[in-house]
C-alpha cells in the first residue's frame, strides 16, 4: 500500500475535496473561513500538499454542507 501523499487514491479525494468546494459555490477563503483556518490551509489540502487527519476532514467536510460518509462513499463510487 503506497502511504504517500501522493498516491492516485489521496490524489482522488483532493480532486473529491475541490470538486464539492465548487458545488457548493464556494472559494478557498470561504471555506478557510468556515474552518477558521488561512486559506493556504484549503490550497495545501486540495492540492495534495498537506495531508488531512480524520477529524479534519470531518470539519471539511461540515463546512462544505456535506458529511463525512457521504464523502467516502463518493471517493469509494469514484474508483
Amino acid at each position: 500500500m503506497d502511504k504517500s501523499i501522493y498516491s492516485a487514491e489521496y490524489q482522488r479525494l483532493c480532486a473529491l475535496l475541490r470538486g464539492l468546494r465548487l458545488e457548493a459555490g464556494l472559494t478557498q477563503v470561504q471555506v478557510a473561513e468556515r474552518l477558521d483556518e488561512p486559506q493556504s490551509f484549503v490550497s495545501k489540502y486540495e492540492t495534495g500538499e498537506r495531508r488531512l487527519d480524520v477529524v479534519e476532514l470531518h470539519q471539511v467536510a461540515t463546512a462544505l454542507g456535506t458529511t463525512l460518509v457521504a464523502i467516502l462513499e463518493r471517493l469509494d463510487l469514484a474508483r
